[in-house]
């Protein structure tokens, strides 16, 4: 009868956790419902797909636990301070940037930089030989595969579209002709050096002749830029972005490390898939 209790305590704690009962164990550690539905929502992949990305930072934040790596809150300012002289800005003025770029609060960002931070100390502990630097050959094969990344143009030709609704923005761009009520748009001309580099960069990714993502516009409603034409473009040399290609190559292997490792470690820890969201 004690055993029966048991089983029936733990089937009621499993299925209905106040914070919307747990999808999945990993090592007994639980996901739950409620964040599997904010991964979908936030990354806008299914019910598996956004499991699996959950799956995947709670085995990093187990590891990073059992072999005891911490970040403090001097080192995730550091890092803001670093980032925000990068892109030549405060760290109040990143902070805001981010906020109407990518929608982040001040919260959310400092969590990102952490995770970002013990993904690298992560790595430190894993591997098992120095990392080589990229070589001359490999950062000119990058730069040549990644020219878009290092021209920029003077200024961008943009239609902006603005609605207090991110669904009726959604409409418009996958029928640009039909006509969506409540959805402002103006036709300007937005110079590169005049905005922050978060946006330009954004801006420049954008094809012309198509619509960019979906952006928070920092008056509780939504903006996307079609993109009409790039004024002016030019191409950096490659000796002037030397830096940024070896962190971007020296990122993209410690990223492969982290993958195989955790692949692996996913195939033999105890992971039990309880629900997902239908």
């Amino acid at each position: 009868m004690r055993s029966l209790t048991l089983s029936a305590l733990l089937a009621t704690f499993l299925w209905s956790a106040p914070i919307g009962g747990v999808a999945v164990l990993v090592k007994n550690s639980p996901i739950t419902l409620y964040e599997v539905q904010q991964e979908m929502k936030q990354s806008g992949t299914d019910a598996q797909t956004s499991s699996d990305t959950l799956i995947r930072k709670k085995l990093e934040q187990l590891e990073a636990e059992e072999k005891k790596i911490t970040v403090t809150s001097a080192e995730v300012q550091e890092e803001l301070e670093r980032m925000a002289a990068q892109n030549k800005l405060t760290v109040d003025q990143l902070i805001s940037a981010m906020q109407n770029v990518r929608g982040l609060n001040e919260k959310d960002l400092r969590a990102r930089v952490e995770e970002n931070i013990k993904g690298q100390k992560l790595y430190s502990a894993i591997a098992f030989s120095k990392m080589a630097q990229p070589t001359a050959d490999e950062e000119a094969e990058y730069y040549q595969l990644h020219l878009d990344e290092f021209s920029r143009p003077e200024s961008f030709d943009v239609t902006t579209y603005v609605a207090a609704s991110q669904e009726a923005l959604s409409e418009k761009i996958a029928d640009p002709m039909r006509n969506v009520q409540n959805i402002k748009s103006k036709e300007e001309n937005i110079p590169y050096k005049g905005i922050n580099p978060q946006l330009a960069q954004i801006l420049n990714k954008i094809p012309n002749g198509s619509f960019g993502p979906i952006l928070p516009n920092g008056k509780n409603g939504f903006m996307s830029f079609y993109m009409r034409d790039k004024q002016n473009v030019v191409t950096e040399n490659l000796d002037s972005v030397r830096p940024q290609i070896d962190n971007s190559i020296m990122g993209d292997k410690r990223n492969q490390v982290l993958n195989d490792y955790f692949t692996r470690l996913r195939l033999s820890a105890d992971i039990k898939v309880l629900r997902l969201p239908q």
